[in-house]
């Protein structure tokens, strides 16, 4: 289960960025919005030099789960 609708048509890293920062302001708390936004900015930074496709494909993989499970823990808390 995707954290948003439309993560099956994330393929790019530019999608992936957009998708993440969609997530972020679904977020409860403002502070846990900003955290998310810069580990998203700085997961980027990391990774801009990545040029293998099947590597990239596997880190939008790896990062949508990721919002899958922050999205998850925070939508549990809050029940």
């Amino acid at each position: 289960m995707a954290p948003l609708a439309g993560a099956e048509l994330v393929h790019k890293p530019l999608q992936l960025y957009r998708y993440l920062l969609r997530c972020c302001k679904q977020l409860p708390a403002e502070n846990l919005q900003l955290h998310y936004k810069h580990a998203i900015r700085q997961g980027f930074r990391v990774h801009a030099d990545e040029d293998t496709e099947q590597r990239i494909q596997q880190i939008i993989k790896r990062a949508i789960e990721d919002a899958d499970w922050v999205m998850k823990k925070y939508k549990n808390q809050n029940r």
